[in-house]
């Protein structure tokens, strides 16, 4: 009855793009649904502040690194308010109980005779803070960034990573440990492929960042210190909540990080005699006229812009039902528009609304007995196989499929409503009338609680609508009858002109 999902933590160099929103969101309905079940969650997000490009972007800034990387995280801690995220944790890795323990681990690893000193030479990207090899390069330059890696030599500590090779195949075999299959697929591919290297874990010479416990002329790597933060959260080793939620059910990650978690993060856990995170789960990137939205490109959407123009829920709805799990997705803002007026204006709030204000009219703002006729009998069978197939959607992280079907329950009950034409029924036989209403509330109350996790911000009316609180997953199984609802009142609205 426990489960642990966590985002990447962001770079704060720049403010936050339309990308980090999106990952944001998609864990944040993992977590809001998970908590509809009934579930105790524990869901974390955060800044990456120890990385060079935050020291580097601070110097171009010309502001000092702390004062640089303090003003950018509150850009981060808003985006999660401006989204609607219900995150119980926001970590910075600049926090001491986060230093100390990534340097717990480290000596950990270290005195386990998993880490040693040596030298390195080769190619640097800058903007991963990692170590290319000539096959990870497209033309000559790093696939992410788009720039030709730095030749760089210098002396380092590093992690035995290859020895972990078939403990990390067995793990990646496993088809839950990530998810999609493709990047599971990809993640073996290379590993078996190429042997596994061992993995620089230092870096000499530099004012910023966590140092090595052993040794203060090197800073811990950034991904090595990075990755720890899902554990330094929990207050690794003997923290209540450690002990609680580890491992974790779901890291949700972006594709270009997928190596780093999926073959470095397990591997830097058994060696420190910690169990593996239970599934990775890596989605596509966003895109704008087919380029990967980052900042290093310069193709950036800021989230908050678009919430100010339209809503939270609109943007919500937007990347759970247009962008499938895994693959990349294209934003526009005229699609947006489109999703919001075809399918929640003309469909779900459309259906509450005509519901629910006729509820006030013609039946005293109550809900009274259910109609049970044949009609209503076969249209019950139809939903609960829906329900049923939505839970599971939501289980398999697929929202798209998941909303797919909660828009069919709302075809189902606006063709409902429009066949039994409750504004004639009410003068030829209102008892009827009243019955059809109820059995029309309860589809209602149903999307509200399908809805949950996706659209939270409407849920939440439609709750105080039909005069309820804190509908959960179970609710689904039970009918609403005599109650008394609220006022009735129009949930989303057309986007009107022109959309840009």
């Amino acid at each position: 009855m426990r489960f642990y999902v966590t985002t990447a933590i962001d770079y704060v160099n720049a403010k936050p793009h339309i990308g980090h929103a999106y990952e944001k969101v998609i864990a944040d309905i993992i977590a809001r649904f998970q908590r509809l079940r009934g579930k105790k969650v524990f869901f974390l997000t955060g800044t990456d502040e120890n990385a060079q490009k935050n020291s580097q972007a601070a110097k171009e800034a010309g502001i000092p690194t702390k004062k640089f990387v303090d003003r950018n995280v509150k850009y981060f801690k808003e985006l999660t308010g401006i989204l609607n995220i219900s995150n119980d944790h926001f970590i910075r890795t600049t926090e001491e109980s986060h230093i100390k323990i990534s340097q717990n681990i480290f000596k950990k690893v270290l005195d386990k005779g998993d880490i040693y000193k040596g030298f390195y030479q080769g190619l640097y990207c800058e903007g991963c803070e990692s170590y290319l090899t000539e096959k990870d390069l497209v033309d000559g330059k790093c696939p992410e960034h788009q720039k030709p890696p730095k030749p760089l030599k210098e002396e380092a500590y590093f992690f035995k990573l290859s020895k972990y090779k078939d403990q990390i195949i067995k793990l990646l075999e496993s088809p839950t440990f990530v998810i999609p299959k493709e990047k599971r697929n990809e993640m073996l591919s290379r590993i078996k492929s190429d042997e596994l290297k061992d993995l620089c874990v230092s870096r000499k010479g530099l004012n910023w960042g966590i140092d090595i416990p052993v040794d203060k002329k090197h800073k811990i790597y950034v991904w090595f210190d990075a990755l720890i933060n899902y554990v330094s959260a929990l207050d690794y080793p003997d923290g209540k909540k450690f002990k609680e939620f580890w491992p974790a059910d779901a890291h949700v990650i972006g594709k270009g990080i997928n190596w780093f978690h999926s073959v470095i993060w397990p591997a830097m856990l058994i060696s420190a005699g910690i169990k593996p995170p239970r599934t990775i789960l890596v989605h596509g990137y966003l895109t704008v006229n087919g380029q990967k939205i980052s900042k290093s490109l310069g193709a950036q959407i800021d989230p908050a812009e678009i919430v100010k123009r339209y809503e939270a829920d609109h943007l919500r709805y937007f990347f759970a039902k247009e962008i499938p799990m895994g693959e990349d997705g294209d934003f526009s803002s005229k699609n947006l528009a489109d999703r919001v007026n075809n399918e929640l204006v003309a469909n779900i709030s459309n259906f509450c609304y005509r519901t629910l204000s006729f509820i006030n009219r013609y039946s005293e703002s109550r809900i009274g007995k259910i109609a049970r006729g044949e009609w209503e009998k076969k249209l019950l069978k139809e939903i609960e196989k829906k329900i049923e197939n939505i839970h599971k959607c939501y289980l398999d992280y697929n929202f798209r499929d998941a909303i797919k079907q909660i828009l069919e329950i709302g075809d189902i009950g606006n063709r409902y409503f429009q066949g039994n034409e409750p504004w004639v029924l009410i003068k030829n036989d209102p008892g009827k009338c009243k019955e059809v209403l109820a059995f029309s509330a309860n589809i209602v109350k149903d999307l509200a609680i399908l809805l949950k996790p996706i659209i939270p911000e409407f849920a939440g009316k439609v709750e105080k609508q039909l005069n309820l609180k804190d509908l959960k997953w179970r609710d689904l199984k039970k009918p609403l009858e005599n109650h008394r609802t609220g006022k009735a009142k129009i949930l989303f609205r057309k986007i009107e002109g022109k959309v840009s």
